[in-house]
């Protein structure tokens, strides 16, 4: 407590943050070796072929650490897939808010920004390939209904619904911004031949859930 006090006093005096503690900035810069090496193996091989002594080994970290800093493997990919889909959530965040002014185009855009960014960020497509072939074990993080980044994308639509559409029940509201959370997963999983197409299709499903004022 005292020293995180002396911290704060020291932030206030100079005017700026002030650099973490050697231990607190070690264990930084190793968990995001870890996290960086267990990234680039899955993409080479698949989360299936991927073992904390290869992480470890990669990342080189003693594999102690590795499960002192994740817990266990299950650890390791829950905080690897949360890393890399944090980018999909700033991507619909910025294609929300403000965002235009017709809702269902909104809507689209975002929807259409997560389809396409499974494309462009090498662990997430290799992810949903291995799944498609039925093999990849680190689906359910993408997935669950339980898992934090479901739950974050459901809040973040959820949220935007309410602000378009104040009159609404909030019944109303979470079964659609439910839909639209799964509906796009799905749409990842076993996409469709043309993306703008689907996000335009997903958007107008899940409106009409909406009751009509």
């Amino acid at each position: 407590m005292a020293a995180a006090m002396h911290r704060i006093e020291a932030a206030t005096l100079t005017g700026g943050p002030v650099p973490d503690p050697p231990r607190v900035a070690w264990r930084k810069r190793m968990r995001q070796r870890v996290l960086d090496a267990a990234r680039d193996l899955t993409c080479e091989a698949g989360w299936d072929q991927v073992s904390l002594s290869a992480v470890a080994a990669r990342a080189e970290v003693s594999r102690p650490s590795v499960y002192k800093e994740f817990g266990n493997r299950a650890g390791l990919g829950r905080a690897l897939v949360v890393l890399e889909t944090r980018q999909f959530l700033t991507g619909v965040t910025d294609a929300l808010y403000p965002g235009v002014p017709d809702s269902h185009d909104c809507l689209r855009m975002a929807i259409l920004h997560v389809l396409q960014e499974a494309d462009n960020q090498p662990l997430i497509r290799a992810v949903i390939t291995a799944a498609r072939k039925g093999s990849d074990s680190l689906l359910p993080y993408l997935t669950a209904r339980a898992d934090p980044i479901f739950d974050a994308g459901q809040i973040l639509v959820q949220g935007w619904l309410a602000t378009r559409y104040p009159q609404q029940r909030t019944e109303s509201v979470e079964l659609a911004s439910d839909v639209i959370v799964r509906m796009t997963i799905s749409h990842l999983i076993l996409p469709a031949d043309d993306q703008h197409l689907t996000a335009q299709r997903l958007a107008t499903a899940a409106l009409k859930l909406l009751t009509p004022p």
